[in-house]
């Protein structure tokens, strides 16, 4: 018997109508079912609520959600090597592999071992204060890492080093830091490249830059990008999406790729390149 968790939209009710669907025909098969403890309390399941620590303890996590749950779902369960299945309920979600109504049968195929497994890089995202008088911090990220200006009158200024070496500053509103899977996400926004998601790079694009060098980088998986904040006026860091930390003068982030991949659940029937057509309305002719 398996052991799944599920990670549910918490403001999508067919999302929650479906984790309901999902946990009692598989608890009636004789698995277990786990939801964190605010997904449990928004689907109503309470009784098979967790911490969110115990996420990673599980076979396999679904999402129900969009790109953001999955996100979530990732964070939860990458370091401990669990895969995650995404079901789709956003718009045109990248990651999910497939629509409400195949949920079930996808999870099927899983227990029946008719799958694949795609690994998609990470970042590996260290934080230090000014002086590193405290100790860093270590974080992930499947989307990006942003430095971002905190004040919206005013830009901030940001050291680049790569592998140690100093390249330029930049007046920006901030500096993303993407993988390939994250180069569909903000930084295709302020027109960064798309890669591949099972390419293996780190593309630094700047947002708003007051600056004749306005081009993204596109670096090797395993360079050391070295951002710095400098000047007067603090940043802010978000990983996919969420700030997390509050960066003063001489803060400093790191980014490289993480050696624990994301890994997602896979049917074969879905190429990248079709879904950017879908999302860009792209014609075949």
């Amino acid at each position: 018997m398996a052991t799944f968790a599920l990670v549910v939209h918490p403001r999508r009710p067919p999302a929650h109508r479906l984790a309901q669907a999902l946990a009692a025909w598989l608890q009636a098969e004789g698995h277990q079912v786990r939801l964190p403890g605010p997904d449990a309390r928004s689907a109503e399941l309470d009784g098979l609520a967790c911490d969110e620590a115990d996420v990673g303890e599980v076979d396999l996590v679904v999402s129900l959600g969009g790109d953001g749950s999955i996100l979530r779902a990732v964070r939860l369960a990458a370091d401990a090597g669990v895969a995650v299945l995404g079901v789709n309920f956003g718009q045109l979600a990248y990651l999910a592999e497939v629509e409400p109504g195949d949920a079930r049968a996808a999870v099927e195929r899983w227990l029946a071992g008719d799958f694949d497994i795609v690994e998609r890089m990470r970042l590996a995202v260290r934080v230090a204060n000014a002086g590193g008088k405290k100790p860093s911090v270590e974080l992930d990220a499947l989307n990006e890492a942003v430095v971002e200006k905190l004040d919206r009158g005013r830009s901030v200024r940001l050291g680049l080093s790569v592998d140690g070496r100093f390249f330029t500053a930049y007046r920006a509103d901030g500096l993303i830091v993407a993988s390939p899977t994250g180069s569909t996400a903000y930084s295709l926004s302020v027109r960064g490249p798309i890669l591949a998601p099972t390419h293996q790079a780190l593309v630094v694009t700047p947002v708003s830059p007051h600056s004749p060098f306005d081009r993204s980088l596109v670096l090797p998986p395993d360079t050391t990008i070295h951002i710095e904040v400098q000047a007067e006026q603090p940043a802010a860091l978000a990983l996919d999406g969420h700030v997390c930390r509050v960066l003063q003068p001489g803060g400093v982030v790191e980014c490289t790729a993480s050696p624990r991949p994301a890994r997602l659940v896979t049917f074969g029937h879905r190429n990248f390149d079709d879904i950017l057509k879908a999302k860009f309305g792209l014609g075949d002719g």
